[in-house]
């Protein structure tokens, strides 16, 4: 059974790729690599045709949401994709998901049939494609994840992500990863996928490191990178003199 609401914090780093293997070696005594071990993360992120989602995310507000489709291999027709429902409130993240074959959910959420089966998920994905009105996948994001999880506590995991690739074209979870990278050379983006607080040996090697918190958006960033400057070529009237800063 796959996992369908998750509660959580989800806090984020940014490494190099010395620091993330002296993270490794301290993991070893306290966690276990997911039973998928590393896994290429396909994402579609839908949006407005003014990237209203996006552009209100990237605001910072109090509560923000996104939509997105995930695929953990190549996906066609037939084979399982998960819708995805973020939320952010207060700093902590809200995340239903609903697990269906990809045509049936790429036809739900472009407004050409009804959701694949009817739950409490899909009627919030509903009201939210409602509210914000016609939706389309806007851009693709990929990336090569390692994921761990705490051999005391299943609520604690993280997530080492690389090569986070990004795209406007070719906007089906049904092709290899390619696109432009989003981090520079040699980094890596580190999270920490938590319910309540960090355990000590953690924020020992965090420390001793000097690694600290960061705000990374990947589709914040594939926005300022790649969508931005098209859109500002274009005179896109609803869009700002600067994009929005993403540290």
């Amino acid at each position: 059974m796959f996992q369908t609401v998750f509660k959580r914090y989800e806090l984020k780093y940014l490494l190099t790729t010395e620091q993330r293997d002296r993270i490794l070696s301290v993991m070893q005594e306290h966690m276990t690599p997911d039973k998928y071990g590393r896994t290429t993360i396909r994402n579609l992120y839908f949006d407005t045709d003014t990237y209203l989602l996006i552009r209100r995310s990237m605001e910072k507000p109090l509560f923000k949401e996104k939509l997105r489709v995930r695929s953990y291999s190549l996906a066609g027709e037939g084979d399982t994709v998960f819708a995805e429902l973020k939320r952010k409130y207060d700093g902590v993240v809200y995340k239903r998901r609903l697990a269906a074959a990809e045509n049936r959910v790429m036809d739900w959420l472009s407004g050409r049939t009804d959701a694949p089966e009817k739950s409490q998920i899909s009627h919030e994905i509903d009201y939210f494609l409602r509210f914000y009105g016609e939706l389309h996948p806007t851009v693709f994001l990929s990336y090569d994840r390692q994921a761990y999880y705490s051999r005391t506590d299943g609520s604690f995991r993280i997530t080492f992500d690389e090569n986070i690739l990004a795209r406007e074209t070719a906007l089906t979870l049904g092709e290899e990863a390619y696109g432009t990278f989003l981090l520079p050379e040699g980094k890596v983006l580190m999270e920490i996928k938590c319910a309540g607080g960090i355990p000590l040996w953690m924020t020992a090697i965090l420390s001793a490191e000097h690694i600290y918190k960061t705000s990374f958006s990947k589709y914040g960033t594939a926005y300022t990178s790649l969508i931005f400057p098209r859109l500002q070529s274009e005179n896109k009237p609803y869009i700002k003199e600067n994009p929005y800063h993403v540290s």
